[in-house]
């Protein structure tokens, strides 16, 4: 890759960051401690003592699973920029599947939260020399001599190698080539099961380029973020924490899950500089707290008004930025399709929110727009360092496969020979597995997962996505997914169980308010694209952590 020639070591990038901001805050666990640049350079430099002792060498794999800590991504970076390679593997896998991705990628050493822990079994992980905790970094279990000599003699060896200081000067981290392998990071398994993706440092560097250059302007060093997504999913590393660290901006971690009342509390307290959120948060927010007030007849009306709708949607939209913290230069929502009647009514009220598109395979970024230039209905442009093509005879008219290349785009699988043939083609386009549609402008429209497609009896078409997005607006709709069975088309759905008990419903009600909607749905899709019939659902849809619905699992449900 000829531009590969001209990019700067990531590592490098990393160090000058702390060497710059050594003196400012650096990361937050939510009500619980801070640690500063330097606190973090320290750290760095311990695990490197210890990673040293345990006999790591450069390109060994070294693991982490947990919830978003400081001293995860402390873990994080002193993996990297000692020339080894992470795993960063999501806390919300079961744990046999953190097993087999341990064993996988035949990792030395494991980083792990208390509650993980808790639920894995050292045993199975046999190749491992030693587990760590990110409670304290305390040696979990160690299979190595010298790996629990070095923990235990940590301080005194790090006084050893620094007896007089430790200063910016002092950090001298490995340098990377820009194609050397930096991160194997698992996939959360939407369609199948996970594949571990081989993302290289120059798709690291080219994702927090494109960073500074869209958002370098509105951030400055100081300014805060909260981290909501995990961030050992590639979307939340690259925009909640690495960009930010080489930003010097204060990261605040919320550490567990939280409840609505504990994330708007903390919002209103970090005042984030941006958000970045997968769909699901903004259609919770918007569906409880604003849907059902534009719903009433008089509102609508006042709505259509000139100037009195003009100032109702001003008041809307300054109580949503408020309830976000209302700082924020704009939110970016990525990881899943925005629903349609929320992605217009938020162009409408003038909110500042832009969606944008991504895969694990591209670090992940493939298209983005600022919320100035937000159109509805799309996730943005083509990204520098990137290229998109539409596999299709009209790309305007007829959706194709999504296709990109350029320096975001991974090695390949590990140890996935097939699926990496698969995915890469010998021109180097990635294959999204995506279909979509590009407008004259440049601005791309998703259809939905190639996988998903659905036939219809006479060859037609059929993106169940597209239907899910008008049943899910429908009332008593919490989650649904469309199947089909032969040539006719179902809807599954997971009726709203708080509504369902606030208007004391029995199952009959539910059922006829489901066929109702089947009803009230059908006139507004083309023919073959109707639904038979709804089946409710008695629990919610399995998901992967991103929350989207593992679809490949109810292909073959029973009607």
């Amino acid at each position: 890759m000829a531009e590969s020639n001209n990019i700067p070591s990531y590592n490098l990038m990393i160090q000058e960051s702390i060497q710059k901001y050594w003196n400012l805050d650096s990361m937050t666990d939510y009500k619980i401690q801070t640690f500063q640049y330097k606190d973090v350079a320290r750290i760095i430099e311990k695990m490197h003592i210890l990673f040293e002792h345990a006999g790591i060498q450069k390109g060994d794999k070294i693991a982490l699973c947990g919830r978003n800590l400081s001293r995860w991504g402390a873990a994080f970076f002193s993996i990297l920029t000692y020339g080894a390679v992470a795993v960063p593997i999501l806390h919300e896998f079961h744990p046999n599947q953190i097993h087999d991705i341990v064993n996988h990628s035949d990792a030395k050493l494991l980083f792990v939260g208390d509650k993980v822990w808790s639920n894995l079994d050292e045993k199975t992980m046999p190749n491992l020399a030693g587990i760590i905790s990110l409670v304290d970094y305390s040696l979990i279990v160690s299979r190595n001599e010298k790996l629990t000599y070095a923990r235990e003699n940590l301080n005194l060896l790090f006084g050893e190698k620094y007896p007089h200081y430790f200063r910016p000067e002092h950090l001298n981290y490995y340098v990377n080539d820009p194609d050397e392998l930096a991160i194997i990071n698992y996939t959360s398994g939407t369609t199948s099961n996970s594949k571990g993706v081989m993302i290289p440092y120059r798709a690291l560097w080219s994702n927090c380029d494109f960073a500074h250059h869209v958002l370098g302007k509105e951030i400055k060093a100081g300014d805060r973020v909260l981290s909501m997504l995990p961030m050992a999913h590639m979307y939340g590393m690259a925009f909640e924490f690495t960009f930010e660290f080489t930003a010097g901006v204060h990261i605040t971690f919320l550490t567990k899950m939280a409840s609505p009342t504990i994330l708007f509390k903390a919002l209103a307290e970090v005042k984030p500089v941006i958000l970045i959120v997968v769909p699901l948060i903004i259609e919770k927010v918007v569906k409880k707290s604003i849907l059902p007030k534009i719903q009433d007849p008089k509102v609508k009306v006042l709505m259509m008004m000139p100037v009195i709708g003009q100032r109702i949607k001003q008041k809307i939209n300054y109580r949503l930025t408020k309830a976000l913290g209302g700082r924020f230069y704009e939110v970016i929502i990525g990881g899943a399709a925005l629903n349609q009647e929320i992605d217009a009514l938020l162009h409408d009220i003038g909110f500042r929110y832009t969606v944008g598109y991504g895969a694990t395979e591209c670090a992940p970024i493939i298209t983005y727009n600022d919320w100035k230039d937000q159109v509805v209905g799309s996730c943005g442009k083509n990204v520098i360092h990137q290229e998109l093509m539409i596999d299709s005879p009209d790309p305007e008219n007829i959706p194709g496969e999504i296709l990109t290349r350029g320096l975001n785009v991974m090695l390949g699988y590990y140890k996935n020979e097939e699926a990496t043939r698969t995915a890469l083609d010998a021109n180097g386009w990635y294959h999204t597995g995506d279909l979509g549609v590009m407008d004259a402008r440049g601005n791309l429209y998703i259809k939905g997962r190639s996988k998903n497609m659905l036939l219809g009896a006479n060859g037609q078409n059929i993106y169940p996505e597209e239907i899910e997005d008008k049943l899910s607006n429908m009332p008593l709709i919490g989650e649904c997914l469309v199947i089909q069975k032969g040539e006719k088309l179902y809807g599954l759905v997971y009726p709203d169980q708080e509504q369902v008990s606030k208007l004391g419903l029995q199952m009959s009600d539910v059922k006829d308010i489901m066929e109702q909607n089947r009803k009230d749905l059908n006139p507004a899709l083309p023919s073959y694209a109707q639904l038979s019939g709804i089946k409710i659902m008695d629990k919610e849809f399995e998901k992967t952590p991103k929350r989207n619905i593992r679809r490949f699992l109810y292909t073959n449900t029973e009607i």
